[in-house]
């Protein structure tokens, strides 16, 4: 389990951890528990189509690709055959900067019809910053697409700054960008951190979301954590999870996050960047369902950028997502103010990041959301099924109406 430091929120005890946040203090068993075992059994396997062609209608890939559906547990969907592609590439007609602190300000930008449909996306990471790529999810005739980079990346500043740093920060941002680009409400998209990231914003301002739509959940749980960062995909990918070990003592590696951030927040900067694409090189290498060494490439050899999400996300990480409990965005209080809200659930079956039992508990929580399993895709969001998945979700919502 995770050893204390003096910045941390976790303490080392014989069996729970201790969380402070909030000025309370909330004590979790650190044992891990088993994924839900309840939806085993398979039905018959279905073909869908991919392909990489992309169009600017939205659409049909054009090769195969295998998808199962389980029948017997309710919400569980097919995904779409043939698939669908991503929109064309469309450039932005407004950017702008937003001070949101006394000492961040966040850049954003606009693009797609200023007159449509509201959609907010939010980047992984957290720390990853936004990407051109994600609005090419959406209908740019139909929807006004809203990006902007998280506090301490991309283009806001003060670059890779951890001080009033949180998720609760970054919720506030969001409300503030609201409030900036005079929006009602919007439909809110999210993958990976950006998946956690739209349910805390969901849950503080559900009246504003006119639908979720979310990818590769990721719930910030102990368990979550141990598995990617501790142990558990390590089994998986023992040859680049070395890289990733070779970064820390061997003294200090019963407790690995700990560690990093230790290195990743001090004054060593050799040690630092070391660290930082250490933790980088891990997590571009276990991304997609097949290693993609380009993404290692460039772990390897953007030192800055590294450095800005592992620092950022150890932060994040060592202090519990700065959540108030272990679990605290599936409790049935968070659960009841969102289950009213239109949903879309997509996960990769081999999503080793952001593994699908996060994705099952949430669907388990918000039996009416649209669940889509991959059966051929990881964690990254260039998966053609769940590229596919993602569009035609953007596509059902581009109409759903703002008074929702």
């Amino acid at each position: 389990m995770f050893l204390q430091s003096s910045r941390s929120n976790y303490r080392l005890l014989s069996s729970s951890i201790s969380f402070r946040q909030f000025s309370s203090s909330f004590s979790i068993s650190s044992t891990l528990h088993q994924p839900s075992n309840s939806c085993l059994s398979l039905s018959s396997s279905i073909t869908t189509s991919s392909s990489t062609n992309m169009s600017s209608s939205s659409s049909q890939l054009s090769s195969t690709t295998t998808c199962n559906k389980v029948d017997h547990c309710q919400g569980i969907l097919t995904p779409s055959s043939p698939l669908t592609s991503l929109y064309d590439a469309i450039e932005t007609f407004d950017e702008g900067y937003l001070k949101v602190s006394d000492i961040h300000t966040i850049y954003y930008e606009v693009s797609g019809n200023k007159d449509g449909q509201p959609a907010i996306i939010l980047h992984g990471g957290p720390g990853g910053g936004s990407v051109p790529f994600y609005r090419q999810s959406f209908d740019p005739k139909h929807y006004c697409i809203i990006q902007f980079d998280q506090r301490g990346c991309g283009k806001s500043s003060p670059s890779a700054c951890l001080e009033q740093n949180t998720t609760w920060d970054l919720v506030n941002d969001i409300e503030l960008l609201r409030n900036h680009l005079k929006i009602d409400k919007w439909v809110v998209f999210g993958g990976s951190w950006g998946s956690t990231l739209s349910l805390a914003y969901a849950v503080m301002h559900p009246y504003r979301c006119l639908a979720l739509v979310l990818r590769g959940i990721f719930l910030l749980r102990y368990k979550e954590l141990q598995w990617f960062y501790q142990e558990g995909a390590s089994y998986l990918f023992p040859d680049h999870w070395q890289y990733y070990l070779d970064a820390i003592p061997e003294s200090e590696r019963h407790a690995l996050i700990p560690a990093y951030y230790r290195r990743l927040t001090g004054n060593n900067e050799e040690e630092k960047i070391k660290c930082a694409t250490a933790w980088s090189r891990w997590e571009k290498a276990t991304s997609r369902l097949f290693v993609d060494p380009s993404l290692i490439k460039r772990a390897e050899e953007d030192g800055q950028s590294a450095i800005t999400i592992a620092r950022i996300e150890s932060h994040y990480f060592n202090h519990a997502g700065f959540f108030p409990r272990d679990g605290w965005l599936l409790e049935d209080e968070q659960i009841n103010k969102i289950k009213h809200i239109p949903t879309t659930i997509v996960q990769g079956r081999y999503d080793v990041v952001c593994p699908a039992y996060s994705a099952y508990d949430l669907h388990k929580k918000l039996s009416n959301a649209d669940f889509y399993i991959i059966n051929d895709a990881g964690h990254s969001a260039k998966e053609p099924g769940i590229i596919s998945e993602l569009v035609n979700a953007t596509n059902k919502y581009r109409t759903i109406p703002k008074s929702s």
